[in-house]
């Protein structure tokens, strides 16, 4: 198990990391607010999931209302989007030129809408992009990475969400330093494939490597399905609801959701490197029992609190 961090303001956030707004499942607890999580992936910060009291747990982790670019959400259950009104029109107020993109399942449209227009603001000051999605749907966030929507399995329309980044290309600099290649003959090889150099000619594939991209998966409210191992492919790091322990394995399914042995299942068939657990019922004070039974399956996992921050895991 790895500990997570907590948000603290005092250093700059690492380049790829979620910061976790709230734990609870349904309804919040004293110390449990309800679901919200917030991705930065280079220049995308993406809010998934906002329950009620999204703000005032992104004030507590110094998450900026005016950073946030896109909002995803999985589906229309209360504890998922309730805090969607509240961060629009608060980005609203910044007067921010840059828009909002909002990815949510089309099947919920009507929900959306009502959300958006719950009650009085500025619609002219902050442009809402609306992008009703079906599964399998893909978007572009900058030139190497994709937002991609998979239909899970809950009692209603709910999408889970992976951020996939392709293959990159990695510069070997002792390879380049041994051929005396630096500064612009680099970017020339970048772009051509090949150069001159001195009486040699140069290939890319002679002083380079193609690397394979992190991947993010967020796979919330369902039970064990298909999608969920297949979002969760390959993830760096899976966040993944747990909100049930064994020995309530059998109200999970007829709820649509997953325990903690569902949840450790789906990250080591699908190969996930570090997992973060979330989204507990409120009938758990203690969730020192989640990472007991995590420990049995998984090595690299967080039994998530709130406000804790947890980085992707370098390629």
């Amino acid at each position: 198990m790895i500990a997570a961090s907590t948000s603290s303001g005092g250093t700059a956030p690492s380049r790829r990391e979620v910061t976790v707004l709230g734990t609870a499942a349904q309804s919040p607890t004293a110390s449990r607010n309800q679901n919200g999580y917030v991705l930065r992936w280079d220049a995308e910060t993406i809010l998934f999931d906002p329950g009620e009291g999204t703000q005032r747990q992104m004030l507590l982790a110094r998450v900026s209302a005016a950073s946030i670019t896109r909002i995803c959400i999985t589906h229309f259950h209360g504890d998922h989007c309730l805090g969607l009104p509240g961060v629009v029109q608060r980005r609203s107020m910044d007067r921010n030129p840059r828009p909002i993109d909002v990815h949510y399942p089309a099947a919920g449209h009507a929900y959306l809408e009502r959300l958006l227009r719950a009650t009085i603001w500025d619609e002219d000051s902050l442009e809402v992009r609306l992008h009703a999605t079906d599964d399998g749907d893909s978007f572009a966030l900058g030139e190497h990475s994709r937002l991609v929507a998979r239909a899970l399995d809950h009692t209603v329309p709910t999408l889970g969400w992976c951020v996939d980044e392709g293959p990159r290309r990695h510069f070997d600099p002792l390879r380049l330093a041994n051929l005396h290649i630096e500064g612009p003959a680099v970017g020339r090889l970048q772009r051509q494939g090949w150069i001159e150099h001195g009486d040699t000619r140069v290939a890319i594939d002679d002083v380079s490597t193609m690397v394979e991209g992190q991947r993010f998966a967020f796979v919330m409210d369902t039970r064990p399905c298909v999608a969920a191992c297949e979002l969760a492919q390959r993830a760096d790091l899976l966040l993944i609801e747990s909100t049930y322990l064994r020995p309530e394995a059998a109200l999970a399914a007829p709820r649509g959701h997953l325990t903690v042995d569902d949840a450790a299942r789906i990250a080591n068939e699908a190969g996930a490197r570090r997992v973060v657990l979330s989204h507990f019922s409120d009938r758990y004070v203690d969730l020192a029992p989640f990472g007991e039974e995590a420990g049995r399956l998984l090595d690299d996992y967080v039994v998530a609190t709130d406000l804790a921050v947890v980085p992707v895991p370098s390629p």
